[in-house]
């Protein structure tokens, strides 16, 4: 009976391991097109009937049936195999390591089963009784499949000891939690966070982190320390803040109903090991929190991602892709927010190694190394970015930009501009400032050669390109000002006026315009004017000097 047993359950695990897709969307499973499913079923159900099993293995043989409930869609069937076993008093016991994993599952699969019953709508209080006693379940699964890791990991390690003796080396073994371990570790927070618990969710999350690290929980552990990041981001503000070691608000606790967190409510009769909080380093606001939490989820993602091109490790590759871009877009914001931009420069850079041809990732870090002052390297980088999209206008402008405004890298600007209005229609409201900034590039061109004829022919060019921008879009003031300091710059004064009255007509208190007003109304030799204008200039920016 104990061999028909194992038969059951290896078919009942492959059959599951093939449809992990079918579990996550709760599609149910059936006995007529899975053949390893039925076979599984009818070996359980006749170990049962014959009723030869010892204790301990007929509470295996419950449980696995109560898996195959869950799967076939059969949730109150499921459900009764659990209370049939008796999990509750099965927790109270020392259980040996595969039976931490039985139970693990059986309290996932039993809060499950009561989330998907329909309850009548009339009936609040039933409704209240069974989402508490199934996010009781998901508190207990947690906590036994976090012990289940621990111990496993134990006796792994115990048996790399010794086989590491009669050999040279030897691999941890790699834990494929599965489908229902997975599910026990995750529903718990999952439950709270979708129900707007955010105060009870949150620490939650804090409690798994603290739980003692096991090479099965790893990816679990990155990505609850990525959610925890996300809700701290996205929920938590600067005031409402509670530090990972201080107990929940009892005021925000209060708003969501409970006096004490679901985890102090529902101990586990044998709770996974936690690391020592005694002298441990406690973020003091919650944007410190955040990045540190990413920061340790960064160092984890770059260390598994597929860095391989070959179109086997394509799907694994994009995965890990897909994974490090949220660490990355969730890192940008939290050290935006301290204004943390060479340390966020830092950390793309090391994404460059599985990020090729990843426009998303390589546009972050130019964004970054301009925001940080490294003008040389984010210049480099956005080019690369407009190779690889070369019909998106925007990256080549802002190399433009600081080409022009830091580096004075003229001919370099000229060149990334030109490529822009080459674009035509498809660069929209960059064309004008594609002119602009290749005007801008032949003024300050002209303003450093040497010879009057270079400098005329300068000269000309910044004023055609000026034109062409102003007639592309009239309604820029920017656009309006530079023309006319250009002209003014050729000795074209009272041509001049025309394109600065438009600029201020658009944006009347813009100082530069202003500035250039008093200077155009004095070489016109209108110097009340001037005065008015300049007394009223003062009046706007008192502080200018």
């Amino acid at each position: 009976d104990y061999g028909l047993l194992l038969q059951a359950e290896a078919l009942l695990e492959d059959c599951l391991l093939e449809n992990v897709a079918l579990l996550k969307n709760s599609t149910p499973l059936s006995e007529h097109t899975q053949p390893k499913l039925a076979q599984a079923k009818g070996h359980l159900n006749s170990l049962l009937s014959r009723g030869r099993l010892e204790p301990r293995y007929l509470n295996e043989a419950l449980l696995l049936l109560a898996k195959v409930h869950y799967a076939e869609g059969h949730y109150r069937d499921a459900q009764g195999m659990c209370a049939r076993a008796g999990i509750e008093e099965f927790a109270r016991d020392q259980q040996p390591l595969y039976h931490l994993r039985l139970l693990a599952e059986a309290f996932v699969i039993k809060g499950l089963s009561l989330d998907h019953q329909t309850v009548s709508a009339a009936s609040r209080v039933r409704l209240s009784e069974r989402e508490e006693e199934s996010l009781s379940c998901y508190v207990r699964a947690c906590d036994t499949a976090l012990l289940y890791l621990q111990e496993l990991d134990k006796l792994v390690g115990t048996a790399s000891n010794k086989t590491s003796k009669t050999s040279v080396s030897s691999n941890p073994a790699e834990v494929d939690p599965g489908y229902f371990l997975q599910a026990a570790l995750q529903s718990a927070y999952l439950c709270l966070l979708h129900k707007g618990h955010l105060v009870q969710g949150t620490n939650q999350l804090r409690q798994v982190l603290r739980v003692v690290e096991s090479r099965g929980s790893q990816n679990f552990r990155k990505t609850v320390a990525r959610r925890l990041a996300e809700v701290l981001l996205s929920s938590v503000s600067e005031e409402s803040y509670w530090g990972p070691l201080s107990p929940p608000p009892p005021t925000w606790l209060h708003k969501e109903g409970a006096k004490h967190p679901k985890d102090a409510i529902y101990p586990s009769c044998r709770p996974p090991q936690y690391y020592s909080t005694e002298g441990a380093f406690c973020p003091q606001d919650v944007v410190e929190e955040a990045v540190l939490l990413l920061l340790i989820t960064e160092s984890m993602a770059s260390a598994e991602a597929v860095i391989s091109l070959t179109p086997e490790q394509k799907e694994a590759r994009d995965a890990s892709i897909q994974d490090a871009s949220s660490v990355y877009d969730m890192l940008s914001i939290g050290m935006a927010r301290r204004g943390q931009y060479a340390m966020l420069s830092e950390c793309l850079e090391r994404a460059m190694k599985f990020s090729f041809n990843e426009f998303h990732l390589w546009y972050q870090l130019g964004l970054s190394l301009m925001a940080s002052g490294k003008n040389e390297g984010a210049v480099s980088v956005l080019k690369e970015c407009a190779r690889m999209k070369p019909q998106d206008p925007t990256p080549p402008m802002l190399a433009v930009k600081v080409c022009i405004n830091q580096l004075h890298w003229l001919d370099e600007a000229e060149s990334l501009a030109k490529g822009v209005v080459a674009l035509g229609d498809g660069a929209e409201e960059h064309l004008a400032r594609a002119h602009l900034a290749i005007g801008l590039c032949y003024s300050l061109q002209a303003s450093d050669v040497l010879l009057k004829g270079d400098r005329d022919e300068f000269n000309r060019r910044a004023l055609h390109a000026l034109q062409t921008a102003h007639a592309v879009d009239p309604q820029d003031p920017q656009i309006a000002f530079y023309l006319s300091l250009q002209l003014a710059l050729v000795r074209q004064v009272s041509a001049a006026m025309e394109p600065l009255q438009l600029a201020l007509n658009l944006r009347s208190d813009d100082l530069q315009s202003l500035h250039l007003l008093v200077l155009l109304l004095s070489a016109q030799k209108h110097y009340q004017h001037a005065l008015d204008t300049l007394t009223l200039s003062l009046s706007q920016y008192p502080d200018d000097f």
